[in-house]
């Protein structure tokens, strides 16, 4: 009983020792961000979207490329509800990196929209694909343009969704609202197709990657036209909303629907954004990574084999990141 309760009371005393000797201060890496390890090597947490979405899988394929820096502990690529709730969680110091679109990150920096009197400092590590503004149109609808929509049956997204956002702005580059349309459905892509099949509906917004899965099911059982969006029109969305970019959809290319003609249109570029808060060291690595990634055969995600890397630092909405943009002027590819 006694070398029982000396054995206690001398384990006791060395619990005290180590409680003591820890006492200086919380132990790293407890929490998103915080120094991953003894080397001070930084863990990231990288909000993405969905995971049957795009921008999931982009985060798994950077996720080891951005591991290579010495200066990464881990990356947690994390699903999440895109691009609003990434910019609410680098602001709440949950993620550190994350992908958003344009658009959603212009109303976070002048605090309107979703962010109204809440503006969010964001700053952009590097530009990415575009959602792209397709309007299809049936073929015997008589819509050559997009001032042609005016008292037809139109689809434009649903409720809220980014693609009804885009759709009441090109209609406002025209001087059309809901009221001068025929009829106004808030469809979602799929639905959308089959009500054009149909004959419900004469035509139809998507905001998407280029092809759209769902536009390719339709142009195999119906006959249909893209509806441009350039010239005044296009320069009016630009002019106003500045996260707008002209986008091509070249013909004859199999991988983007194999036109006979080319469809001008515009388009809302995606981008990589980080917390003001990390080093510029640790960005100007990674985005020395990423761009460095682009230029190799290793690219597997079919979004990111369409950018040209001297060109995703050009045009971006939000500022750079002081290690970005020391990055970029090295390579001499800024605007």
């Amino acid at each position: 009983m006694i070398k029982k309760l000396s054995f206690i009371l001398a384990l006791t005393f060395v619990m005290l020792l180590a409680a003591c000797g820890g006492s200086g201060g919380e132990s790293e890496g407890s929490g998103g961000g915080e120094s991953g390890g003894s080397d001070g090597a930084q863990s990231l947490v990288f909000g993405t979207g969905g995971t049957s979405g795009t921008y999931y899988p982009i985060g798994g394929a950077l996720k080891p490329i951005f591991e290579e820096s010495d200066q990464v502990g881990n990356v947690t690529v994390e699903s999440t509800g895109a691009s609003v709730a990434n910019i609410q969680n680098i602001q709440d110091g949950l993620n550190q990196m994350a992908i958003i679109m344009s658009d959603v990150g212009y109303d976070a920096l002048e605090g309107k929209g979703q962010f109204e009197g809440n503006p969010v400092d964001i700053q952009a590590v590097a530009g990415m694909y575009q959602n792209v503004v397709q309007v299809v149109a049936l073929k015997d609808s008589g819509i050559e343009s997009i001032e042609d929509l005016k008292g037809k049956k139109v689809g434009v997204g649903k409720v809220g969704s980014g693609v009804e956002q885009s759709a009441k702005k090109v209609l406002e580059a025209v001087d059309l609202t809901y009221e001068d349309l025929g009829k106004v459905t808030h469809t979602g892509y799929a639905d959308s197709v089959q009500e054009m099949k149909n004959g419900n509906l004469d035509a139809a917004f998507f905001t998407s990657g280029v092809p759209n899965s769902n536009i390719t099911d339709l142009m195999q059982q119906t006959d249909i036209n893209f509806v441009e969006i350039k010239g005044d029109v296009a320069s009016k969305l630009m002019e106003k909303y500045p996260f707008y970019k002209k986008y091509t959809i070249d013909a004859g290319n199999e991988a983007k629907y194999n036109l006979e003609n080319k469809v001008e249109t515009v388009g809302i570029q995606n981008m990589i954004i980080v917390s003001p808060e990390l080093s510029e060291d640790l960005v100007y690595d990674i985005t020395k990574r990423y761009y460095e990634y682009l230029g190799t055969e290793e690219v597997a995600v079919g979004a990111l084999k369409q950018l040209d890397r001297d060109e995703i630092a050009k045009g971006l909405i939000a500022p750079l990141h002081p290690g970005a943009k020391k990055f970029y002027e090295e390579q001499g590819i800024l605007e």
